[in-house]
This record gives structure tokens, sequence and C-alpha cells, in this order.
């Protein structure tokens, strides 16, 4: 008797993938990001790897103000129902109330969904700055020039703050300069017959949110003269 158990528990075992029953998706990973404010947030998720990964998942992304379950939901927007990302048109700045996103990741045999909070000013980060150049200056002294990132709506009246890090070729080590508010400045005591590498980020004036990612780096196009 307790063999026929076994056996048949060994074939319930064997069996139990081909019941038809399939896993529901993860829950998606959610990060939301503000490097357009204050005129939009833009957010995406990915799903982890699963078995069924290859089929078709389709994604429902939708937000409120927030955490009482009765607001009123309205779409994130997003260009196809497959698309891992979309975006929250209409933000309400300076307001602590959070914003509440949920994404739910749907396939055939189910669903699985994630809640994300975020009050819009916390998630700032802003684009890395643009066009950084540099220009030699009598007196060991080398003139940086950037653009504020075309992503950033509004600089003059959303302001933003910069730093800059810069090394000549061969250190290791960057040294770092700032909060600027201008969108040049002039590096001085640089070592004359040297090429140096600089990078700006910028990050928003009243210190919401966090700072950009460094700018692509930008050389001096031939060595400093005596």
């Amino acid at each position: 008797m307790a063999s026929r158990l076994l056996l048949v528990l060994a074939l319930w075992v064997g069996c139990s993938p081909c019941s038809g029953r399939e896993a529901a998706p993860t829950q998606p990973r959610v990060r939301c990001r503000a490097s357009r404010y204050p005129i939009a947030v833009d957010c995406s998720w990915t799903l982890l790897p699963t078995p069924h990964s290859a089929k078709p998942t389709s994604f429902i992304a939708s937000y409120r103000r927030g955490v009482a379950a009765h607001g009123e939901s309205r779409p994130c927007l997003q260009l196809t129902p497959e698309a891992t990302s979309c975006t929250i048109p209409d933000v309400q700045l300076f307001s602590m109330v959070p914003y509440i996103l949920n994404v739910t990741a749907v396939q055939p045999w189910g669903s699985s969904s994630s809640f994300v909070p975020f009050v819009p000013e916390h998630i700032i980060k802003p684009d890395p700055p643009e066009s950084v150049r540099l220009s030699p200056l009598p007196g060991q002294r080398l003139w940086v020039q950037w653009e504020p990132p075309r992503s950033w709506p509004f600089p003059e009246i959303f302001s933003l703050k910069y730093w800059i890090r810069y090394k000549h070729h061969g250190s290791a080590r960057f040294r770092q300069v700032g909060p600027i508010e201008a969108t040049s400045f002039t590096l001085r005591a640089v070592r004359p017959q040297a090429k140096y590498c600089i990078q700006v980020a910028a990050q928003d004036l009243t210190d919401y949110g966090e700072a950009s990612d460094w700018s692509l780096p930008a050389a001096a196009s031939k060595p400093l003269g005596k």
C-alpha cells in the first residue's frame, strides 16, 4: 500500500507542469524620474526573466494623487500597450501629496501589479549638460562652457546649478569645483603643456532630487601653452 501511494505521488509531481496552469508574471520593477520638470514625470519598468518571458505581455499603467484608494485614477500615457514606459503629463508643483503609480503586467495566464509612490520634486534628476567645450586662455587658465540639457524645459525659471570635474591626461583622480550657477567657468592654475578631460553635472538649484549623471567628456583640442 505504501509503495502504491509513493507511485501516485511521483506521478502527480511529474505531471503537475502539464496541468496547463502557468505562473503569473513577476511584479514590474518600476522607476520614475522627473528629468523634464515641471512638464512631466517619466516612468519605466522591467520584468524579471521567467520561463515564459517570450510570451506576449501587455501593461496597464495608471496613477492617482494621494494614498486614498477611492482617489481618481488617470492613465499614465503609453505609446502602445506593450511599451515599458509611460508619461505623467500633469505635475502638481510644490505639493507633498504623493502620486501613486500602478503598473500591471498582463499575460494570458495571469497578471501582477506594482505600486510606486513618489513626490515629483523628490525624483528630479536632470539629464547631463550638453555641448561642453574648452578654450585655453593666457596665464594658465582654461575656459569651460556648456549648455543646459535640452530636456530641461525652463532653465530661466527653474534654474540649475552645476559641478565641474576635471583631470589632466595621466592623472588617476578628478578634481571638482562647484556649485556654479552660470554656464561657464574659468579654471585657474592649470598645468602648462597638459591636456585636460572635463565633465559637467547639473542639479536643481533648490537641491530637490539628485544631480545628473556626468556629461560626455570634453577634452582640450591641443595642449595648453606656457
